[in-house]
C-alpha cells in the first residue's frame, strides 16, 4: 500500500490524499494552482481539496494573496484522525446500545470470514462469567491467547486443547496426544470454543488461519452444553492420568456446573454443585 492508498483507507478522497502528498514533498508551501499544475488537476477540484483538508486539520493556511498551504506533519495528521474516529465510535456505540436488545434465541448462524469468527471469539471470551474450554490449532490460539490471558486474569476457568509445545500461559493448555497426526492430516486450523456452557463457536479455518472454510456459532444452552461435555472429556482424556480427576472436578459439565448447565436444569444461578462429579 503506498502512501495515497493509506490516506484514502482512512478516509480522505482519492485527491485530497494526493495533494496532502504533494505538500509533503515540498520543502516550502504551495500554492493551489501550482499545485494543480503538479498534479494535472483542474484548479476548483484542487481548492475544493484544499479546503476538505484544512477542515481536517491536515494543512497550514498562510493568508495572502495568494493564499499558500503547508501539510501539517503525519504523525499530528494521524493523532487527530485517530482520536475524532474514538470519538465517533463512542457515539455510534451509545445509539446503537439504545437500538440493541440482545435475546438468546437459539439458533445456529453460520460466520464467513476469518476477521468475523476471531472477532466472535474475541467477543466471547471477554463476556465469560466462569468457565472457557477450547481446542485451537497455532494460528487461533496466537490470536486468542491475549484475551484468554485476560480473562484467566478475572478468575475465570480456562482451559482446552492445543497442538504445539503449550506456550507459557496462566490458563490450562493440554497438549494433544495425536497432536503431529491431527495437524498432518485434519483438512485447516481447527478452533473449537465453549464459554460458560451457554454459546460455542466451531470453525474449520484454512491452514494459515486467514480464511474460513466452514463456522459456526449459537447461542443454545442445550447444544452448548453438549459442546462442553464432550470438550471437556476429550481435554481430561489427553491430560497426564494424575490430572485427570482434578480436571473433572474443575471443567466436566456436572463437576464445574457452570451458568449454561444451570440454565438448562433451572438450577439458581447463585448455587453450583461445587466439586460434585
Amino acid at each position: 500500500m503506498d502512501a495515497d492508498e493509506g490516506l484514502v483507507a482512512l478516509g480522505f478522497t482519492e485527491v485530497e490524499a494526493r495533494v496532502y502528498c504533494e505538500l509533503l514533498k515540498g520543502a516550502v508551501p504551495a500554492t493551489g494552482y501550482r499545485l494543480a499544475q503538479a498534479l494535472g488537476k483542474a484548479p476548483p477540484s484542487i481548492y475544493q481539496a484544499l479546503a476538505s483538508l484544512e477542515h481536517k486539520g491536515a494543512v497550514l493556511v498562510e493568508e495572502g494573496e495568494p493564499r499558500s498551504f503547508r501539510a501539517v506533519p503525519p504523525e499530528e495528521v494521524l493523532t487527530a484522525l485517530q482520536r475524532g474516529f474514538e470519538q465517533r465510535k463512542r457515539s455510534a456505540a451509545d445509539a446503537l446500545r439504545k437500538l440493541h436488545a440482545p435475546a438468546q434465541d437459539d439458533r445456529i448462524y453460520h460466520l464467513k470470514s476469518a476477521a468475523q469468527v476471531m472477532e466472535r471469539a474475541r467477543t466471547m471470551v471477554s463476556g465469560a462469567k466462569e468457565l472457557v474450554l477450547f481446542d485451537l490449532f497455532p494460528p487461533p490460539l496466537t490470536s486468542l491467547a491475549p484475551v484468554l490471558t485476560e480473562a484467566s486474569a478475572r478468575d475465570v476457568a480456562v482451559a482446552g486443547i492445543v497442538y504445539a509445545e503449550p506456550p507459557r500461559v496462566p490458563f490450562t493448555c493440554v497438549r494433544s496426544q495425536d497432536a503431529d497426526f491431527v495437524r498432518e492430516r485434519w483438512p485447516g486450523a481447527q478452533l473449537t470454543l465453549v464459554v460458560d456452557a451457554r454459546e460455542f463457536l466451531v470453525a474449520l479455518l484454512t491452514p494459515d488461519g486467514t480464511g474460513v472454510k466452514q463456522a459456526i456459532w449459537s447461542d443454545s444452552v442445550y447444544l452448548s452444553c453438549l459442546q462442553h461435555s464432550g470438550l471437556s472429556a476429550e481435554i481430561r482424556l489427553h491430560a497426564p492420568q494424575a490430572a485427570r480427576t482434578r480436571m473433572g472436578r474443575a471443567f466436566s459439565l456436572i463437576g464445574a456446573s457452570p451458568p449454561g448447565l444451570r440454565q438448562l436444569v433451572g438450577t439458581p444461578s447463585s448455587s453450583k454443585r461445587g466439586d460434585t462429579e
